[in-house]
């Protein structure tokens, strides 16, 4: 490893006590206070994963989930394309826009509304400016990545011939749906669905073999609520920019802008602050314990010395 190499991991970590003590994070239930605490420590130790990783590599991995997520749009158009119109459509078709987070989560590529939850517990566990600045890096670098994917995947179903007419009519209405909502309902219902998504990346460290079926049903919630999703909702409304149905400034506003700021704060300011609060009394509390401990074992060795 070179002296520059070097220099860019030491720029990139993550300041912890695990990192000034070097030592890990401690992740086995047994060893800490709750079972909530466990969970919160192993996406915390996701999080500094992934706020040290080269921004390249974070760039590349987003662009592949953008393009990924494209898989949403494509099933839930397919389904109601194919499916006869009925009372019942609605519900099976939006079990296509599952498709893409299972892939892209699957995966392990970048999400920006996952790391709306991840990446943000290093940072509250401890706030500098560093951590900060880490967390802007990688949303700026996820975020960009996802919409440059967006974008290469909506371009390519409109140029290129992969559906028939009928499709493509079904993915024009589906998109126009979301372009229904005004800026105000766009950025509430991005708030429920980053914090529904947030809750999903809690639950995954739990779910082991059920992992799909939690990502099935956190995101079929969405669909079928109808909440408005940065990554997602990008493929369908740049689809309606490319295709010349809404002028591009459509896409900044009513739509980007507002589900963007929704969903930070849904997943951030909502659900990651509230489930970083519940633990951090109870990790408070055990470490204060160990100290004591601690403190007690030097006293009496200090008398048995004597």
């Amino acid at each position: 490893m070179n002296q520059a190499t070097k220099e860019q991991n030491i720029e990139n970590d993550v300041d912890s006590e695990e990192h000034a003590q070097g030592t890990e994070i401690e992740v086995d239930e047994e060893n800490l206070p709750s079972r909530a605490a466990a969970v919160h420590e192993q996406i915390r130790q996701e999080g500094e994963k992934e706020l040290e990783r080269d921004g390249l590599a974070l760039f590349w991995s987003a662009v592949a989930a953008g393009l990924s997520i494209s898989a949403s749009m494509m099933a839930k158009g397919i389904l109601h394309a194919r499916l006869p119109e009925s009372p019942e459509r609605f519900f099976i078709e939006n079990i296509g826009y599952t498709a893409g987070f299972i892939i892209v989560i699957m995966a392990r590529q970048q999400l920006f509304t996952e790391n709306t939850v991840t990446a943000v517990l290093p940072v509250m566990h401890k706030l500098t400016l560093k951590n900060s600045a880490l967390l802007l890096r990688l949303w700026s670098w996820v975020l960009g990545g996802n919409l440059i994917g967006c974008a290469c995947a909506a371009l390519a179903f409109h140029l290129v011939p992969f559906f028939d007419a009928d499709t493509d009519a079904a993915f024009r209405s589906i998109s126009l749906e979301i372009m229904k909502k005004d800026p105000t309902a766009m950025f509430v219902s991005g708030i429920i669905s980053g914090w529904l998504i947030a809750t999903m990346v809690w639950m995954l460290p739990s779910a082991g073999a059920a992992k799909v079926w939690v990502i099935m049903l956190m995101t079929y919630l969405v669909a079928i609520a109808d909440l408005t999703h940065i990554v997602v909702g990008s493929v369908e409304i740049l689809y309606l920019v490319f295709t010349g149905a809404i002028p591009w400034q459509q896409f900044i506003w009513p739509f980007a802008l507002p589900t963007l700021a929704g969903n930070i704060i849904g997943g951030t300011f909502i659900f990651a602050l509230i489930s970083h609060a519940q633990i951090r009394n109870d990790m408070s509390n055990q470490n204060k314990a160990k100290q004591q401990k601690r403190a007690n074992n030097k006293q009496e060795n200090q008398q048995k010395a004597q």
